[in-house]
């Protein structure tokens, strides 16, 4: 069995709370399950991600063990095959995604002929909501698309909280499990694979 991991299950504050507190804490808190896993399950990250995993942990506090139970692989990008529907959804989500950032931009544009006085207001709510226009339900990082990647090449279970890694995980025929429900999957893995409970 074998699991790629997204850095929202460890700097999420909404997702991390299961293994702990911190994202430090949180990792400490995963690799107690990898461990008894250990042989059984196999757990790995692109380097990308788990470059950005290691800015927000405190690595020291998490040496040896990160390094023998993640294992740091990227996908295989010359060899893997991209169906072409794939990328035709993918030009139709961003032509889409496009025009929803232009009508939200009009509007603030309308708002401010309006409120004069609150300009800067104005372009806080246009930020956000062109943002949240753009970008969410999107792979929108080539971290992200590297994750996907080699889930589909090892023919592993994507483990994330990313709207758009789950979206398109699914397009793929790629398997997906949401973080909020990994660490009850870990403990019924430990459980049936014969580890001890933690």
């Amino acid at each position: 069995m074998k699991f790629v991991l997204d850095t929202s299950i460890f700097v999420n504050p909404e997702i991390r709370k299961d293994f702990g507190d911190s994202p430090t804490e949180a990792m400490k808190g995963f690799l107690k399950y990898a461990e008894k896993l250990f042989g059984k399950v196999e757990f790995y990250m692109p380097p990308g991600i788990y470059r950005e995993v290691m800015h927000f942990v405190g690595e020291d506090e998490l040496l040896p063990e990160v390094e023998l139970y993640i294992i740091k692989k990227p996908p295989n990008v010359h060899d893997i095959k991209i169906p072409a529907f794939v990328v035709y959804e993918l030009i139709d989500d961003i032509r889409r995604r496009i025009d929803k950032g232009l009508r939200v931009a009009e509007k603030a544009v309308r708002e401010s002929v309006i409120e004069t006085d609150n300009v800067d207001k104005i372009i806080q709510k246009l930020r956000r909501n062109y943002r949240k226009a753009l970008r969410e339900g999107i792979v929108d990082s080539k971290e992200d698309f590297e994750l996907i990647l080699l889930a589909k090449e090892l023919d592993a279970t994507i483990v994330s909280a990313d709207v758009g890694i789950l979206t398109w995980a699914q397009k793929m025929g790629i398997k997906w499990i949401d973080a909020p429900a990994f660490k009850d999957v870990l403990e019924g893995l430990v459980e049936k694979l014969g580890g001890k409970n933690l």
